[in-house]
């Protein structure tokens, strides 16, 4: 007995694949056999990634989308079917944020943080969830996925970085009402709250004076790898998943725990 980690014949559509957690969630799903459908407004380095994924022998697609944008998303999930076939798996990934005082927050870094992180994600997911509902009504036994990605940020107030902490517990907070709501068709979904992560974005940071005292602080003073969610990942995105729905994992090393 092991974890389901063969996802042929599987559809996933990965939000914010240009970069960071979201090119290595695409790359893992593609390794494990689904096609995956690249989504994020640079599209050159779409197609970059796509290329990397079908030189290791996988299936990608690349699709246009802007999740501060309504019309945006309701187009990339239609290109994005139309191009691969019915989504069966949504990893929730876009994300931005801002490092400020909260008295120093401006309605256009609010917005900025807001559109992207919780308003783009919730029409993402809802766009997405419509079309697993209508198959879901043909066929009851259909099952899909959605993974939220969220952050420990959501989970416990970090400083001058407050309103991104809003915006992730907002994507707790709707992780669990979709969860509520669309487990009867099928659809599970959870969220994935990464910890301290190091990628090509904050890598520099990290080696920094200031990011070294912030690593020195964590539990086992280190930052995790890309790599460390793998595992998560596959879990949540397969059929071992069932009974799963609606749940908050944090993959923190143990930051949250203290």
């Amino acid at each position: 007995m092991g974890i389901e980690v063969n996802f042929e014949g599987k559809i996933a559509l990965i939000t914010g694949a240009s970069s960071g957690l979201g090119a290595r969630f695409a790359k893992v799903l593609a390794q494990a056999g689904a096609q995956v459908v690249l989504a994020s407004r640079r599209t050159e380095r779409l197609k970059e990634l796509r290329a990397e994924i079908e030189a290791d022998g996988g299936a990608a697609h690349v699709v246009s989308l802007d999740v501060t944008d309504y019309a945006s998303i309701k187009s990339a999930i239609a290109h994005a079917e139309t191009e691969a076939g019915p989504i069966d798996i949504l990893v929730n990934n876009s994300g931005v944020s801002t490092t400020q005082r909260l008295v120093d927050v401006t309605p256009e870094d609010y917005a900025f943080v807001m559109d992207t992180n919780l308003r783009g994600a919730f029409f993402v997911a809802q766009q997405t969830a419509k079309r697993m509902i209508a198959r879901a009504k043909g066929d009851p036994t259909k099952k899909h996925r959605i993974i939220n990605i969220a952050s420990v940020a959501g989970l416990r107030v970090l400083p001058q970085i407050g309103v991104y902490c809003m915006s992730k517990a907002g994507v707790v907070q709707m992780t669990k009402a979709m969860a509520v709501e669309w487990g009867k068709y099928g659809i599970n979904t959870n969220a994935i709250c990464p910890g301290y992560i190091s990628t090509e974005i904050n890598e520099e940071y990290f080696a920094s004076e200031q990011g070294q005292k912030l690593i020195n602080m964590l539990p086992r003073k280190r930052p995790g790898t890309p790599e460390d969610l793998d595992g998560l990942l596959l879990l949540l995105a397969g059929e071992d998943s069932n009974f799963i729905n609606g749940a908050i994992i944090s993959a923190d090393d143990g930051m949250t725990a203290t």
